[in-house]
């Protein structure tokens, strides 16, 4: 046992001893490190770790050297992003695109600075021989920024023949892919080549989807048909061969369920029944792109102040398109003013809805412009001061989209 524990002190004191000149000048200067050093009587022990009371810190081993490296390895990656941005720059540039638009879109998409500069030639090049020129380019990233990410030549050939054929020109497809880039990056065989069929099905022509397509971009990865929805549009008695029928399908077929049954709902408090407001969807489809709270408060002020039946929108739905504060109010005030003044012509019945269709210069010219002097000042200014009254609060109203508008 004695021996044991001389050889382990011997062997102890060789290892620090080594230790020790390695590495005199950290333990001799610092009281931290792996170990602590004891002198006894005749020789340096060490301590064991779960003893030692300090903790060692990675900033007892930075030096100025590893800050070298560092910044020289930032540097070298920075030379290397500069580069690339430039090679990047230099494609953009040789497609036709200025520095302004090139600005534009590596702002929108700055990812397309580091990008392989062979897959944004190629990319490039698949555009240059669809007709794309710079100016759409621009659009196109700007609409769609992850555009050139993506892998576009795939089924490409297929895609553009069919896509031709739908749109009947060159020319009418390079406007459409424009309008909406993901034409070239929709799933082809699994949703473009089924929408348009579905549709085709309902009954529109080729002109129709044209229009439809143009007018609504969204429209492919946004169809939605159920036999509710379907029920609907037979509900609005509008027949295949009308020139609304294209736009209540496509309206009703990108709207959700739950929107239509809030517009419904919110109809049926003035008095309008379900099957009302399809017939008003039937005469006027762009009603349901309109919001709850726009039709509310339009729907309030006519019936509430205005004194109409809620019949008389199913007939002029242009009432519930009109801006409250800016045509409703002001002319209706007016109407009331000219009634208390005892002046002519009155602004009732069926010329009160003329009045609110007329533009602004004519309405003024028909009902006060044609008054004597005093009387048309007195009137101009109290038309244009009704006008100047904005909602309370509108400025600090909060836009909140949960989605599509519709």
């Amino acid at each position: 046992m004695v021996l044991l524990h001389a050889a382990r002190r011997g062997a102890a004191f060789v290892a620090g001893r080594r230790l020790h000149n390695r590495t005199s000048s950290f333990f001799a200067c610092s009281c931290t490190g792996l170990h602590k050093r004891q002198k006894t009587d005749s020789s340096f022990v060490f301590l064991r770790f779960s003893s030692y009371p300090y903790v060692l810190k990675p900033g007892h081993f930075h030096t100025t050297s590893c800050e070298s490296v560092e910044s020289l390895q930032a540097g070298i990656e920075l030379a290397g992003d500069e580069e690339k941005s430039r090679e990047s720059a230099d494609i953009f540039q040789e497609w036709g695109c200025s520095e302004s638009d090139i600005s534009k879109i590596f702002e929108r998409r700055s990812s397309l600075r580091k990008m392989d500069i062979h897959i944004l030639r190629s990319k490039l090049d698949i555009l240059s021989r669809l007709g794309i020129k710079s100016a759409d380019l621009v659009k196109m990233v700007h609409c769609r920024p992850r555009l050139l990410n993506c892998r576009i030549n795939i089924d490409l050939n297929e895609r553009l023949v069919y896509l031709e054929g739908l749109f009947g020109s060159k020319e009418v497809l390079v406007k459409a892919i424009v309008r909406n880039p993901s034409l070239l990056i929709y799933d082809f065989q699994n949703k473009v080549k089924p929408i348009i069929a579905m549709y085709e099905s309902l009954g529109l022509s080729k002109e129709d989807l044209i229009t439809v397509l143009l007018s609504r971009p969204t429209l492919i990865p946004r169809t939605n048909l159920n036999e509710e929805k379907l029920d609907y549009i037979r509900r609005t008695g509008v027949s295949e061969r009308s020139k609304m029928y294209k736009h209540v399908v496509s309206i009703v077929a990108i709207s959700r369920m739950e929107t239509i049954r809030e517009k419904m709902l919110s109809m049926e408090k003035y008095g309008l029944s379900e099957d009302d407001y399809l017939c008003l969807i039937g005469r006027s489809p762009l009603v349901m792109t309109l919001s709850v709270d726009k039709v509310q408060r339009n729907m309030t002020y006519i019936l509430g102040t205005m004194k109409l039946p809620a019949s008389v929108v199913l007939h002029n739905p242009f009432l519930i398109f009109f801006n409250l504060e800016k045509v409703l109010k002001p002319r209706f005030l007016i109407a009331c003013k000219i009634d208390d003044m005892g002046l002519a012509p009155q602004i009732k019945g069926p010329l009160l809805l003329r009045a609110m269709r007329m533009s602004d210069k004519r309405f003024i010219k028909a009902f006060i412009s044609c008054h004597p002097e005093s009387v048309a000042e007195e009137l101009l200014t109290a038309y244009k001061n009704a006008k100047c009254v904005r909602r309370l609060a509108e400025s600090s109203k909060k836009n909140l989209h949960t989605g599509f508008p519709f």
